[in-house]
């Protein structure tokens, strides 16, 4: 998988949420305990079918919020809170075919990612700091599968 192309798209959440003024942890209502999945993005080729498709099918509704380069970012809401995000496919990942990707909330992304090495996984994307106090980390585990792991941390008053 194209550590680029996954650096990205966890990088798309963050660039709405500033964008829109939403703070991750605290607006987004984000799940907070340790190996709770927290948040779903799908990349695909086509935005607009996949929003048919899975509101039809599963209920949700949707608000888009445009991104600098002119794209949208769709965001994903349940009863109104947003759940998760929708966006094409960014042009250097082209050829990887749309898939869902998902972040698993850890009380601590850098010990987490000392874990993960110990047991035979790999760093794709060090633990990296993000806006709105979060910090995430792309592993893989020894099967080759992977995972966003992200730790929100809330704002020091």
């Amino acid at each position: 998988m194209n550590v680029k192309f996954l650096l990205g798209s966890v990088c798309i959440l963050c660039m709405v949420c500033l964008m829109s003024g939403i703070s991750i942890a605290e607006n987004l209502d984000v799940p907070t305990q340790h190996g709770t999945v927290s948040w779903y993005e799908l990349l695909t080729t086509d935005v607009d079918a996949a929003i048919k498709f899975y509101t039809q099918i599963l209920g949700w509704t949707t608000e888009e919020s445009p991104l600098p380069d002119g794209s949208k970012y769709v965001l994903i809401k349940l009863n109104g809170k947003p759940v998760g995000g929708i966006m094409k496919t960014p042009p250097h990942a082209q050829g990887v075919p749309p898939y869902w990707g998902l972040y698993v909330t850890v009380n601590d992304v850098d010990a987490a990612a000392q874990q993960v090495q110990e047991l035979g996984g790999k760093i794709l994307v060090p633990p990296t700091d993000l806006p709105e106090n979060t910090r995430f980390c792309v592993i893989q585990d020894p099967q080759g599968a992977v995972i966003e792991i992200i730790t929100y941390r809330q704002k020091e008053q």
